[in-house]
């Protein structure tokens, strides 16, 4: 079924010049927001196709948009995850409907498959509950086939509540809430030494000295920011709530590390030399990094109700907290 329509000047310009001359939008641009139940990219993909066409003839994302053009739209068929149902992997889910669900997801296990981890990961978790379907994949994502429905991430050995989405209106709801950074997000973590609090604002990018790190020490990438209270102190090292504006790859590992020089207990990935045996044992002991997502509240993709879920840090990260009050 084809979907036509006349583009108004509204929609097809973008702005004006110092000059009062109308800047064309992006034909992309445009059909993103008129089908806001489908990820951009999804829409070039479409357009590469030959599924879309201008006036006719077959257009490209990057073509500009004039009033009076007549787009002629035809829905691809979505692509469907790969990954495997896995009844092994044991969820533990906090809150679940048709649209969503929400995991309390435990240290140690992968988000999903990928390199090093083809099987045996949340996703092929989630695929093998009743209920569960795979959702079409964000084709922005090169191997978005084997990570269907997920908006954000937790690090394998973070633990704490990550959201997934079960159809495509529901993952398309929440990506827009993660871009307009609306989606409330808390850890609690334990750190060596205790840190300043405060707001961390930063640029994020990746290491140009260690390919698997990012960092804060830069001018260049995205704006990181990261609110830090504290909420124990112990004997050299804390117990800290980090709250999150923004969600770079391991923003939290990275701020305590290179802005506040209290590296996270048990992180060997960002981390500086511990002269105190005794909490080096205790991270040793622990095993990963030291920090949960507590908090996670939004609003839901589908019903428009408010969704606020918390779930306190598991028994390894209350074993290490006491370790560190013992000292």
């Amino acid at each position: 079924m084809s979907e036509r329509f006349v583009l108004t000047e509204e929609e097809a310009v973008r702005g004006y010049d110092a000059r009062g001359r109308a800047r064309a939008e992006r034909l992309d641009r445009v059909l993103a927001r008129r089908f806001p139940d489908v990820s951009r990219a999804e829409l070039q993909r479409w357009m590469q196709e030959g599924l879309v066409t201008k006036n006719g003839a077959p257009c490209k994302p990057s073509d500009s948009a004039r009033a009076g053009d007549e787009l002629c739209v035809r829905r691809g068929a979505p692509q469907l995850s790969r990954a495997e149902p896995d009844p092994s992997v044991v969820l533990d889910v906090v809150y679940e409907d048709e649209h969503l669900v929400v995991v309390d997801k435990p240290a140690g296990l992968v988000v999903h498959p990928g390199a090093g981890h083809p099987s045996g990961t949340l996703v092929n978790g989630l695929l093998a509950r009743p209920g569960f379907e795979a959702a079409p994949v964000d084709p922005r994502d090169p191997a978005g086939y084997l990570r269907p429905g997920v908006v954000h991430r937790l690090d394998r050995d973070t633990s704490g509540l990550l959201v997934v989405a079960k159809h495509a209106e529901a993952r398309e709801g929440l990506k827009r809430q993660f871009s307009e950074r609306s989606v409330a997000r808390e850890y609690e973590a334990l750190t060596i030494g205790v840190p300043a609090e405060g707001v961390i604002e930063t640029m994020h990018a990746r290491s140009p000295l260690h390919r698997r790190r990012f960092t804060s020490l830069t001018n260049a990438g995205r704006l990181a920011v990261t609110t830090v209270t504290l909420v124990t102190s112990f004997n050299h090292s804390a117990k800290v709530r980090c709250r999150l504006k923004t969600g770079r790859t391991h923003q939290i590992r990275v701020h305590l590390l290179e802005q506040r020089r209290t590296p996270i207990l048990g992180d060997v990935t960002y981390c500086l030399p511990v002269s105190d045996e005794r909490l080096a044992a205790i991270g040793r002991e622990l095993g990963r990094q030291a920090l949960h997502a507590t908090t996670l509240g939004f609003t839901h993709p589908i019903t428009g109700e408010a969704v606020s879920l918390r779930r306190e840090p598991p028994a390894d990260f209350q074993r290490a907290a006491q370790a560190l009050a013992a000292l």
